[in-house]
């Protein structure tokens, strides 16, 4: 199929709603929806870490920035009923796998529960006429193998946060064929889809437990590092990547609704999930540092060895494909943390990154 590009014409005056604004991939996603002049309102409930990404950019400026909790139904019904989103972008989450073993009832409650709360809105208000739903590769049932998922294999997860996002992803499927059935598409007019990214990395991701933030946080500060699994294999991502694949598909959902209202893989090319040790050694290598690391022994919970994902529907169906091999990709972000380290304009940063993006082909 023909290779798609973002349309900027498409989203020039679109109202989006995008839930989880303030998070990672949300701050990366709302500044790129800026810079295609999108009206956007974002709805989250925290700025999740400190230093913050969404701060930097300095986005609640060029934004409408609401406080809220994707688990209070009211509150979120109450901003699509009034901003009126042609498009969300469902992004809100607890996204540690970590944090869900200390936090399983937040895990649930967040990642399932918000995702009924939109979904329920979104009925109920019958407004917008797209919503993707962000889940995650985790939300597959993994079996340690070096075939990458399809979007037809088993759901399943280990652990709450992978299992939370498999019931996600049961949600919302239910929600589609009771509610937003393709088949009554002239009715309701209204086009669901889950999107299932690789392990995302990129400038300005501060989380607690992540490999990337661990890592520069460590060489920032100058603290040895500790690794969890150096021999993990992961679909590793630059961000821009899969936010590439959510807007062409909200553009193909726009286009033709039933034909797109499935779940997708935004993964990486089969060749380029790599081990921990290897992203640390590439790190190491650009930033010209010899990183210090030991393995964290502690009592922990289980993590699956090998992660794999296969995005060949996305390619062949959508004309999408992830256009930055991962040795650029780590040398985005470790040319992001030099400039950071170095105190340039993050929003510069980050803008001439997505510029960049945009023309590699």
């Amino acid at each position: 199929m023909e290779k798609m590009v973002i349309n900027p014409n498409f989203w020039k005056g679109k109202k989006v709603l995008v839930t989880g604004h303030t998070g990672f991939k949300g701050s990366w996603l709302s500044l790129w929806l800026q810079h295609l002049d999108v009206e956007l309102v974002g709805f989250s409930n925290s700025v999740p870490t400190n230093p913050s990404l969404f701060e930097e950019l300095k986005n609640q400026e060029y934004m409408t920035s609401v406080n809220g909790d994707i688990r209070n139904y009211d509150d979120l019904k109450n901003v699509i009923s009034e901003f009126k989103p042609e498009i969300i972008f469902h992004l809100a989450a607890q996204s540690l796998v970590h944090h869900s073993y200390q936090n399983p009832l937040e895990t649930y409650s967040t990642n399932v529960m918000g995702t009924v709360n939109v979904l329920e809105a979104v009925r109920e208000t019958n407004i917008p006429k797209i919503v993707i739903n962000v889940t995650s590769d985790k939300c597959y049932k993994n079996i340690e193998s070096s075939k990458g998922k399809t979007e037809l294999d088993e759901l399943g997860g280990y652990d709450p946060y992978s299992n939370s996002k498999a019931c996600a992803e049961l949600v919302i499927d239910s929600y589609r064929n009771s509610f937003f059935n393709i088949s009554e598409f002239s009715r309701h007019g209204i086009a669901i889809s889950s999107v299932r990214a690789g392990n995302v990395i990129g400038g300005g991701d501060w989380a607690e437990n992540r490999l990337i933030p661990d890592i520069f946080k460590g060489i920032i500060n100058n603290n040895k590092i500790k690794i969890r699994n150096p021999g993990s294999i992961r679909p590793w991502q630059h961000v821009l990547d899969p936010l590439n694949g959510y807007m062409i598909l909200a553009e193909k959902l726009w286009e033709n609704g039933p034909k797109f209202s499935e779940a997708w893989n935004f993964g990486p090319t089969n060749d380029e999930p790599k081990t921990v040790t290897w992203i640390l050694d590439k790190i190491s290598q650009y930033w010209q540092k010899e990183i210090k690391f030991s393995e964290d022994n502690g009592k922990r919970g289980h993590e699956s060895n090998t992660l794999i994902l296969n995005s060949e529907k996305a390619r062949l169906q959508l004309g999408w494909k992830s256009k930055i091999k991962i040795e650029l990709g780590i040398k985005l972000v470790v040319d992001w943390y030099k400039q950071y380290k170095q105190k340039k304009n993050v929003k510069e940063i980050c803008l001439e990154q997505i510029k960049m993006f945009e023309k590699v082909e």
